[in-house]
């Protein structure tokens, strides 16, 4: 008898599927954004800087109209979307960008505690080159006192920087109060609406946005690719370029445009922004019920404003649990994450969820539940009652010890 390999971890976890609730980590690629993306790996592929032929003129076609797309979706002109790799780089060029260009105005920005490392890496890096930086607070309720960021702004202050949509807590922060402070001092306001592209209504005029960073993958995009608006009306931002090498994106970002990518990425957008109140009212409803059953335990803890959030999001904290016996015990049933995917890797308690107050053990403890555009009223149930019979579990055996 022949040997017979064994199965690899892979193989042993593809056979068995959880139900998938991580979408702010990322969402799978919608068959529509493939389909819209697939002629331009073969049939359309050519190099949009490429100007002297019709396969360059048929990428850049398609590039400019996802330009508009985009703009369109947050009331912006074309001219002021910057192709990226995804919202870390976009986040990085707006933010040493802007230092770079205005440190002789001023060396002093202002961020959240909340926000993701893609923002507070940057800034701490920005740090060691002499800036100043101000790390704001946030409530129990993860949203930021507007009275403190007005007292903590100077006269060298050159940038704000606070994320729309939290990453971990869903919390949907005030960003038209934000954008009225720092249009008013005349500081710019950037905004990391990686989370929100496309699940809350963007308007960068009516929010006095000066740069906001997005990303495709959060909507069911694909990975590798994201876009930074950056203001050229009125008061054009000035930006100093990250990366060299040919003078792309109007100088601002060197590189050859992924064209497939970013026709899948202006579908993406397309069908968020002719689904968004639908969609919003189906995961709320699939939030609800989640909660509701959940909740029912008690030491059940949300983390973040319980109505002011993405309504997908649920972010919990369990009393008297062991945190990796928590996610251990939900992912043969449930693919869930306890905070940030960039993140997952480090040991300590997820920033975010200390920031709101919380101990060391209700921050491990936790669970970051993504409900996302494929998941059903019936998953709900199963992710209620494994989340439910793990916690219960959990309890029951640390009476025991």
């Amino acid at each position: 008898m022949g040997f017979k390999k064994p199965q690899s971890n892979f193989e042993l976890t593809m056979s068995i599927r959880p139900v998938y609730l991580d979408n702010h980590a990322t969402t799978p690629v919608d068959e529509r954004v493939l389909a819209a993306m697939l002629p331009y790996f073969r049939e359309i592929f050519g190099n949009p800087a490429s100007n002297s032929h019709v396969y360059g003129w048929e990428a850049e076609a398609a590039v400019k109209q996802t330009r508009e797309v985009l703009a369109a979706a947050i009331n912006a002109s074309p001219e002021e979307i910057v192709f990226t790799s995804g919202a870390t780089e976009a986040n990085n060029l707006a933010i040493k960008g802007v230092a770079e260009a205005y440190f002789q105005k001023g060396q002093h920005i202002i961020t959240v505690a909340t926000e993701h490392k893609a923002v507070l890496d940057p800034c701490q890096y920005l740090k060691t080159l002499g800036f100043e930086i101000t790390i704001l607070p946030v409530q129990k309720d993860g949203l930021i006192n507007l009275t403190e960021l007005e007292q903590v702004i100077r006269p060298e202050t050159i940038l704000v920087s606070v994320m729309a949509a939290n990453n971990e807590i869903g919390v949907l922060q005030p960003i038209a109060e934000i954008g009225e402070i720092c249009r008013h001092r005349q500081i710019l306001f950037h905004t990391d609406a990686a989370q929100a592209i496309g699940k809350i209504p963007l308007d960068v005029q009516a929010l006095k946005i000066d740069l906001m960073s997005l990303t495709a993958h959060k909507i069911y995009g694909a990975k590798g690719i994201g876009a930074l608006y950056v203001r050229r009306r009125n008061l054009r931002v000035q930006l100093a370029p990250q990366q060299h090498g040919g003078g792309h994106e109007r100088g601002m970002r060197s590189g050859t445009l992924y064209t497939p990518q970013i026709v899948g990425f202006g579908k993406a957008v397309e069908i968020a922004l002719a689904e968004q109140v639908t969609e919003n009212q189906r995961l709320l409803e699939l939030r609800q019920k989640l909660w509701g059953q959940i909740s029912t335990l008690p030491g059940i803890h949300l983390n973040g404003h319980p109505t002011q959030r993405l309504a997908g999001n649920l972010n919990i904290s369990v009393e008297g649990v062991d945190g990796a016996a928590l996610s251990l015990g939900l992912q043969p049933v449930v693919a869930v994450s306890s905070g940030s995917a960039c993140t997952s890797t480090n040991t300590a308690p997820s920033h975010v969820l200390t920031a709101l107050g919380n101990s060391e053990q209700l921050a491990y403890a936790s669970v970051r539940f993504g409900i996302g555009r494929f998941n059903t009223p019936e998953e709900m149930d199963i992710v209620a009652k494994q989340a439910i019979a793990t916690i219960e579990s959990l309890r029951k055996q640390a009476t025991l010890v």
